[in-house]
């Protein structure tokens, strides 16, 4: 009989996750009135997943305001993609989905923008 082979896993560092900070700049819905931030905020606070549980943020998960902003702080427990789902779901709620979009900045990795689709240039289209 040929003896079993148990394979072992490499030991890596155990040390502190790093953390990732997401931003979401709702600027431009805010100051046109279209949307507040504060209820945005207990939105995603209700609704990010946290071990498999809603609502229960913890301390893996923070959400600060900034102005205009949120910046959320998580230790890569989930992925920007997830940030954009939640953030078309609040704005279908509150019927503001057929004005606004999500959109990544070519700026920085991490940060979405609410902006307003640009219906001028649809116009200018559809006359031609």
């Amino acid at each position: 009989m040929a003896p079993a082979v148990v394979a072992k896993k490499a030991a890596g560092p155990k040390g502190k996750k790093k953390s990732v900070t997401f931003t979401i700049d709702c600027s431009k819905p805010v100051e046109d009135k279209i949307m507040e931030i504060a209820s945005f905020e207990k939105f995603l606070q209700d609704r990010i997943k946290v071990d498999g549980k809603a609502g229960v943020l913890g301390e893996k998960v923070t959400i600060a305001k900034e102005k205009n902003r949120l910046l959320i702080t998580s230790e890569s427990l989930f992925s920007k993609r997830y940030l954009k789902y939640l953030t078309k779901k609040y704005l279908k709620k509150h019927s503001v989905r057929d004005w606004l979009r999500v959109i990544a900045s070519n700026k920085d990795r991490n940060v979405y923008e609410l902006r307003y689709f640009n219906i001028a240039d649809q116009d200018a289209e559809e006359e031609d």
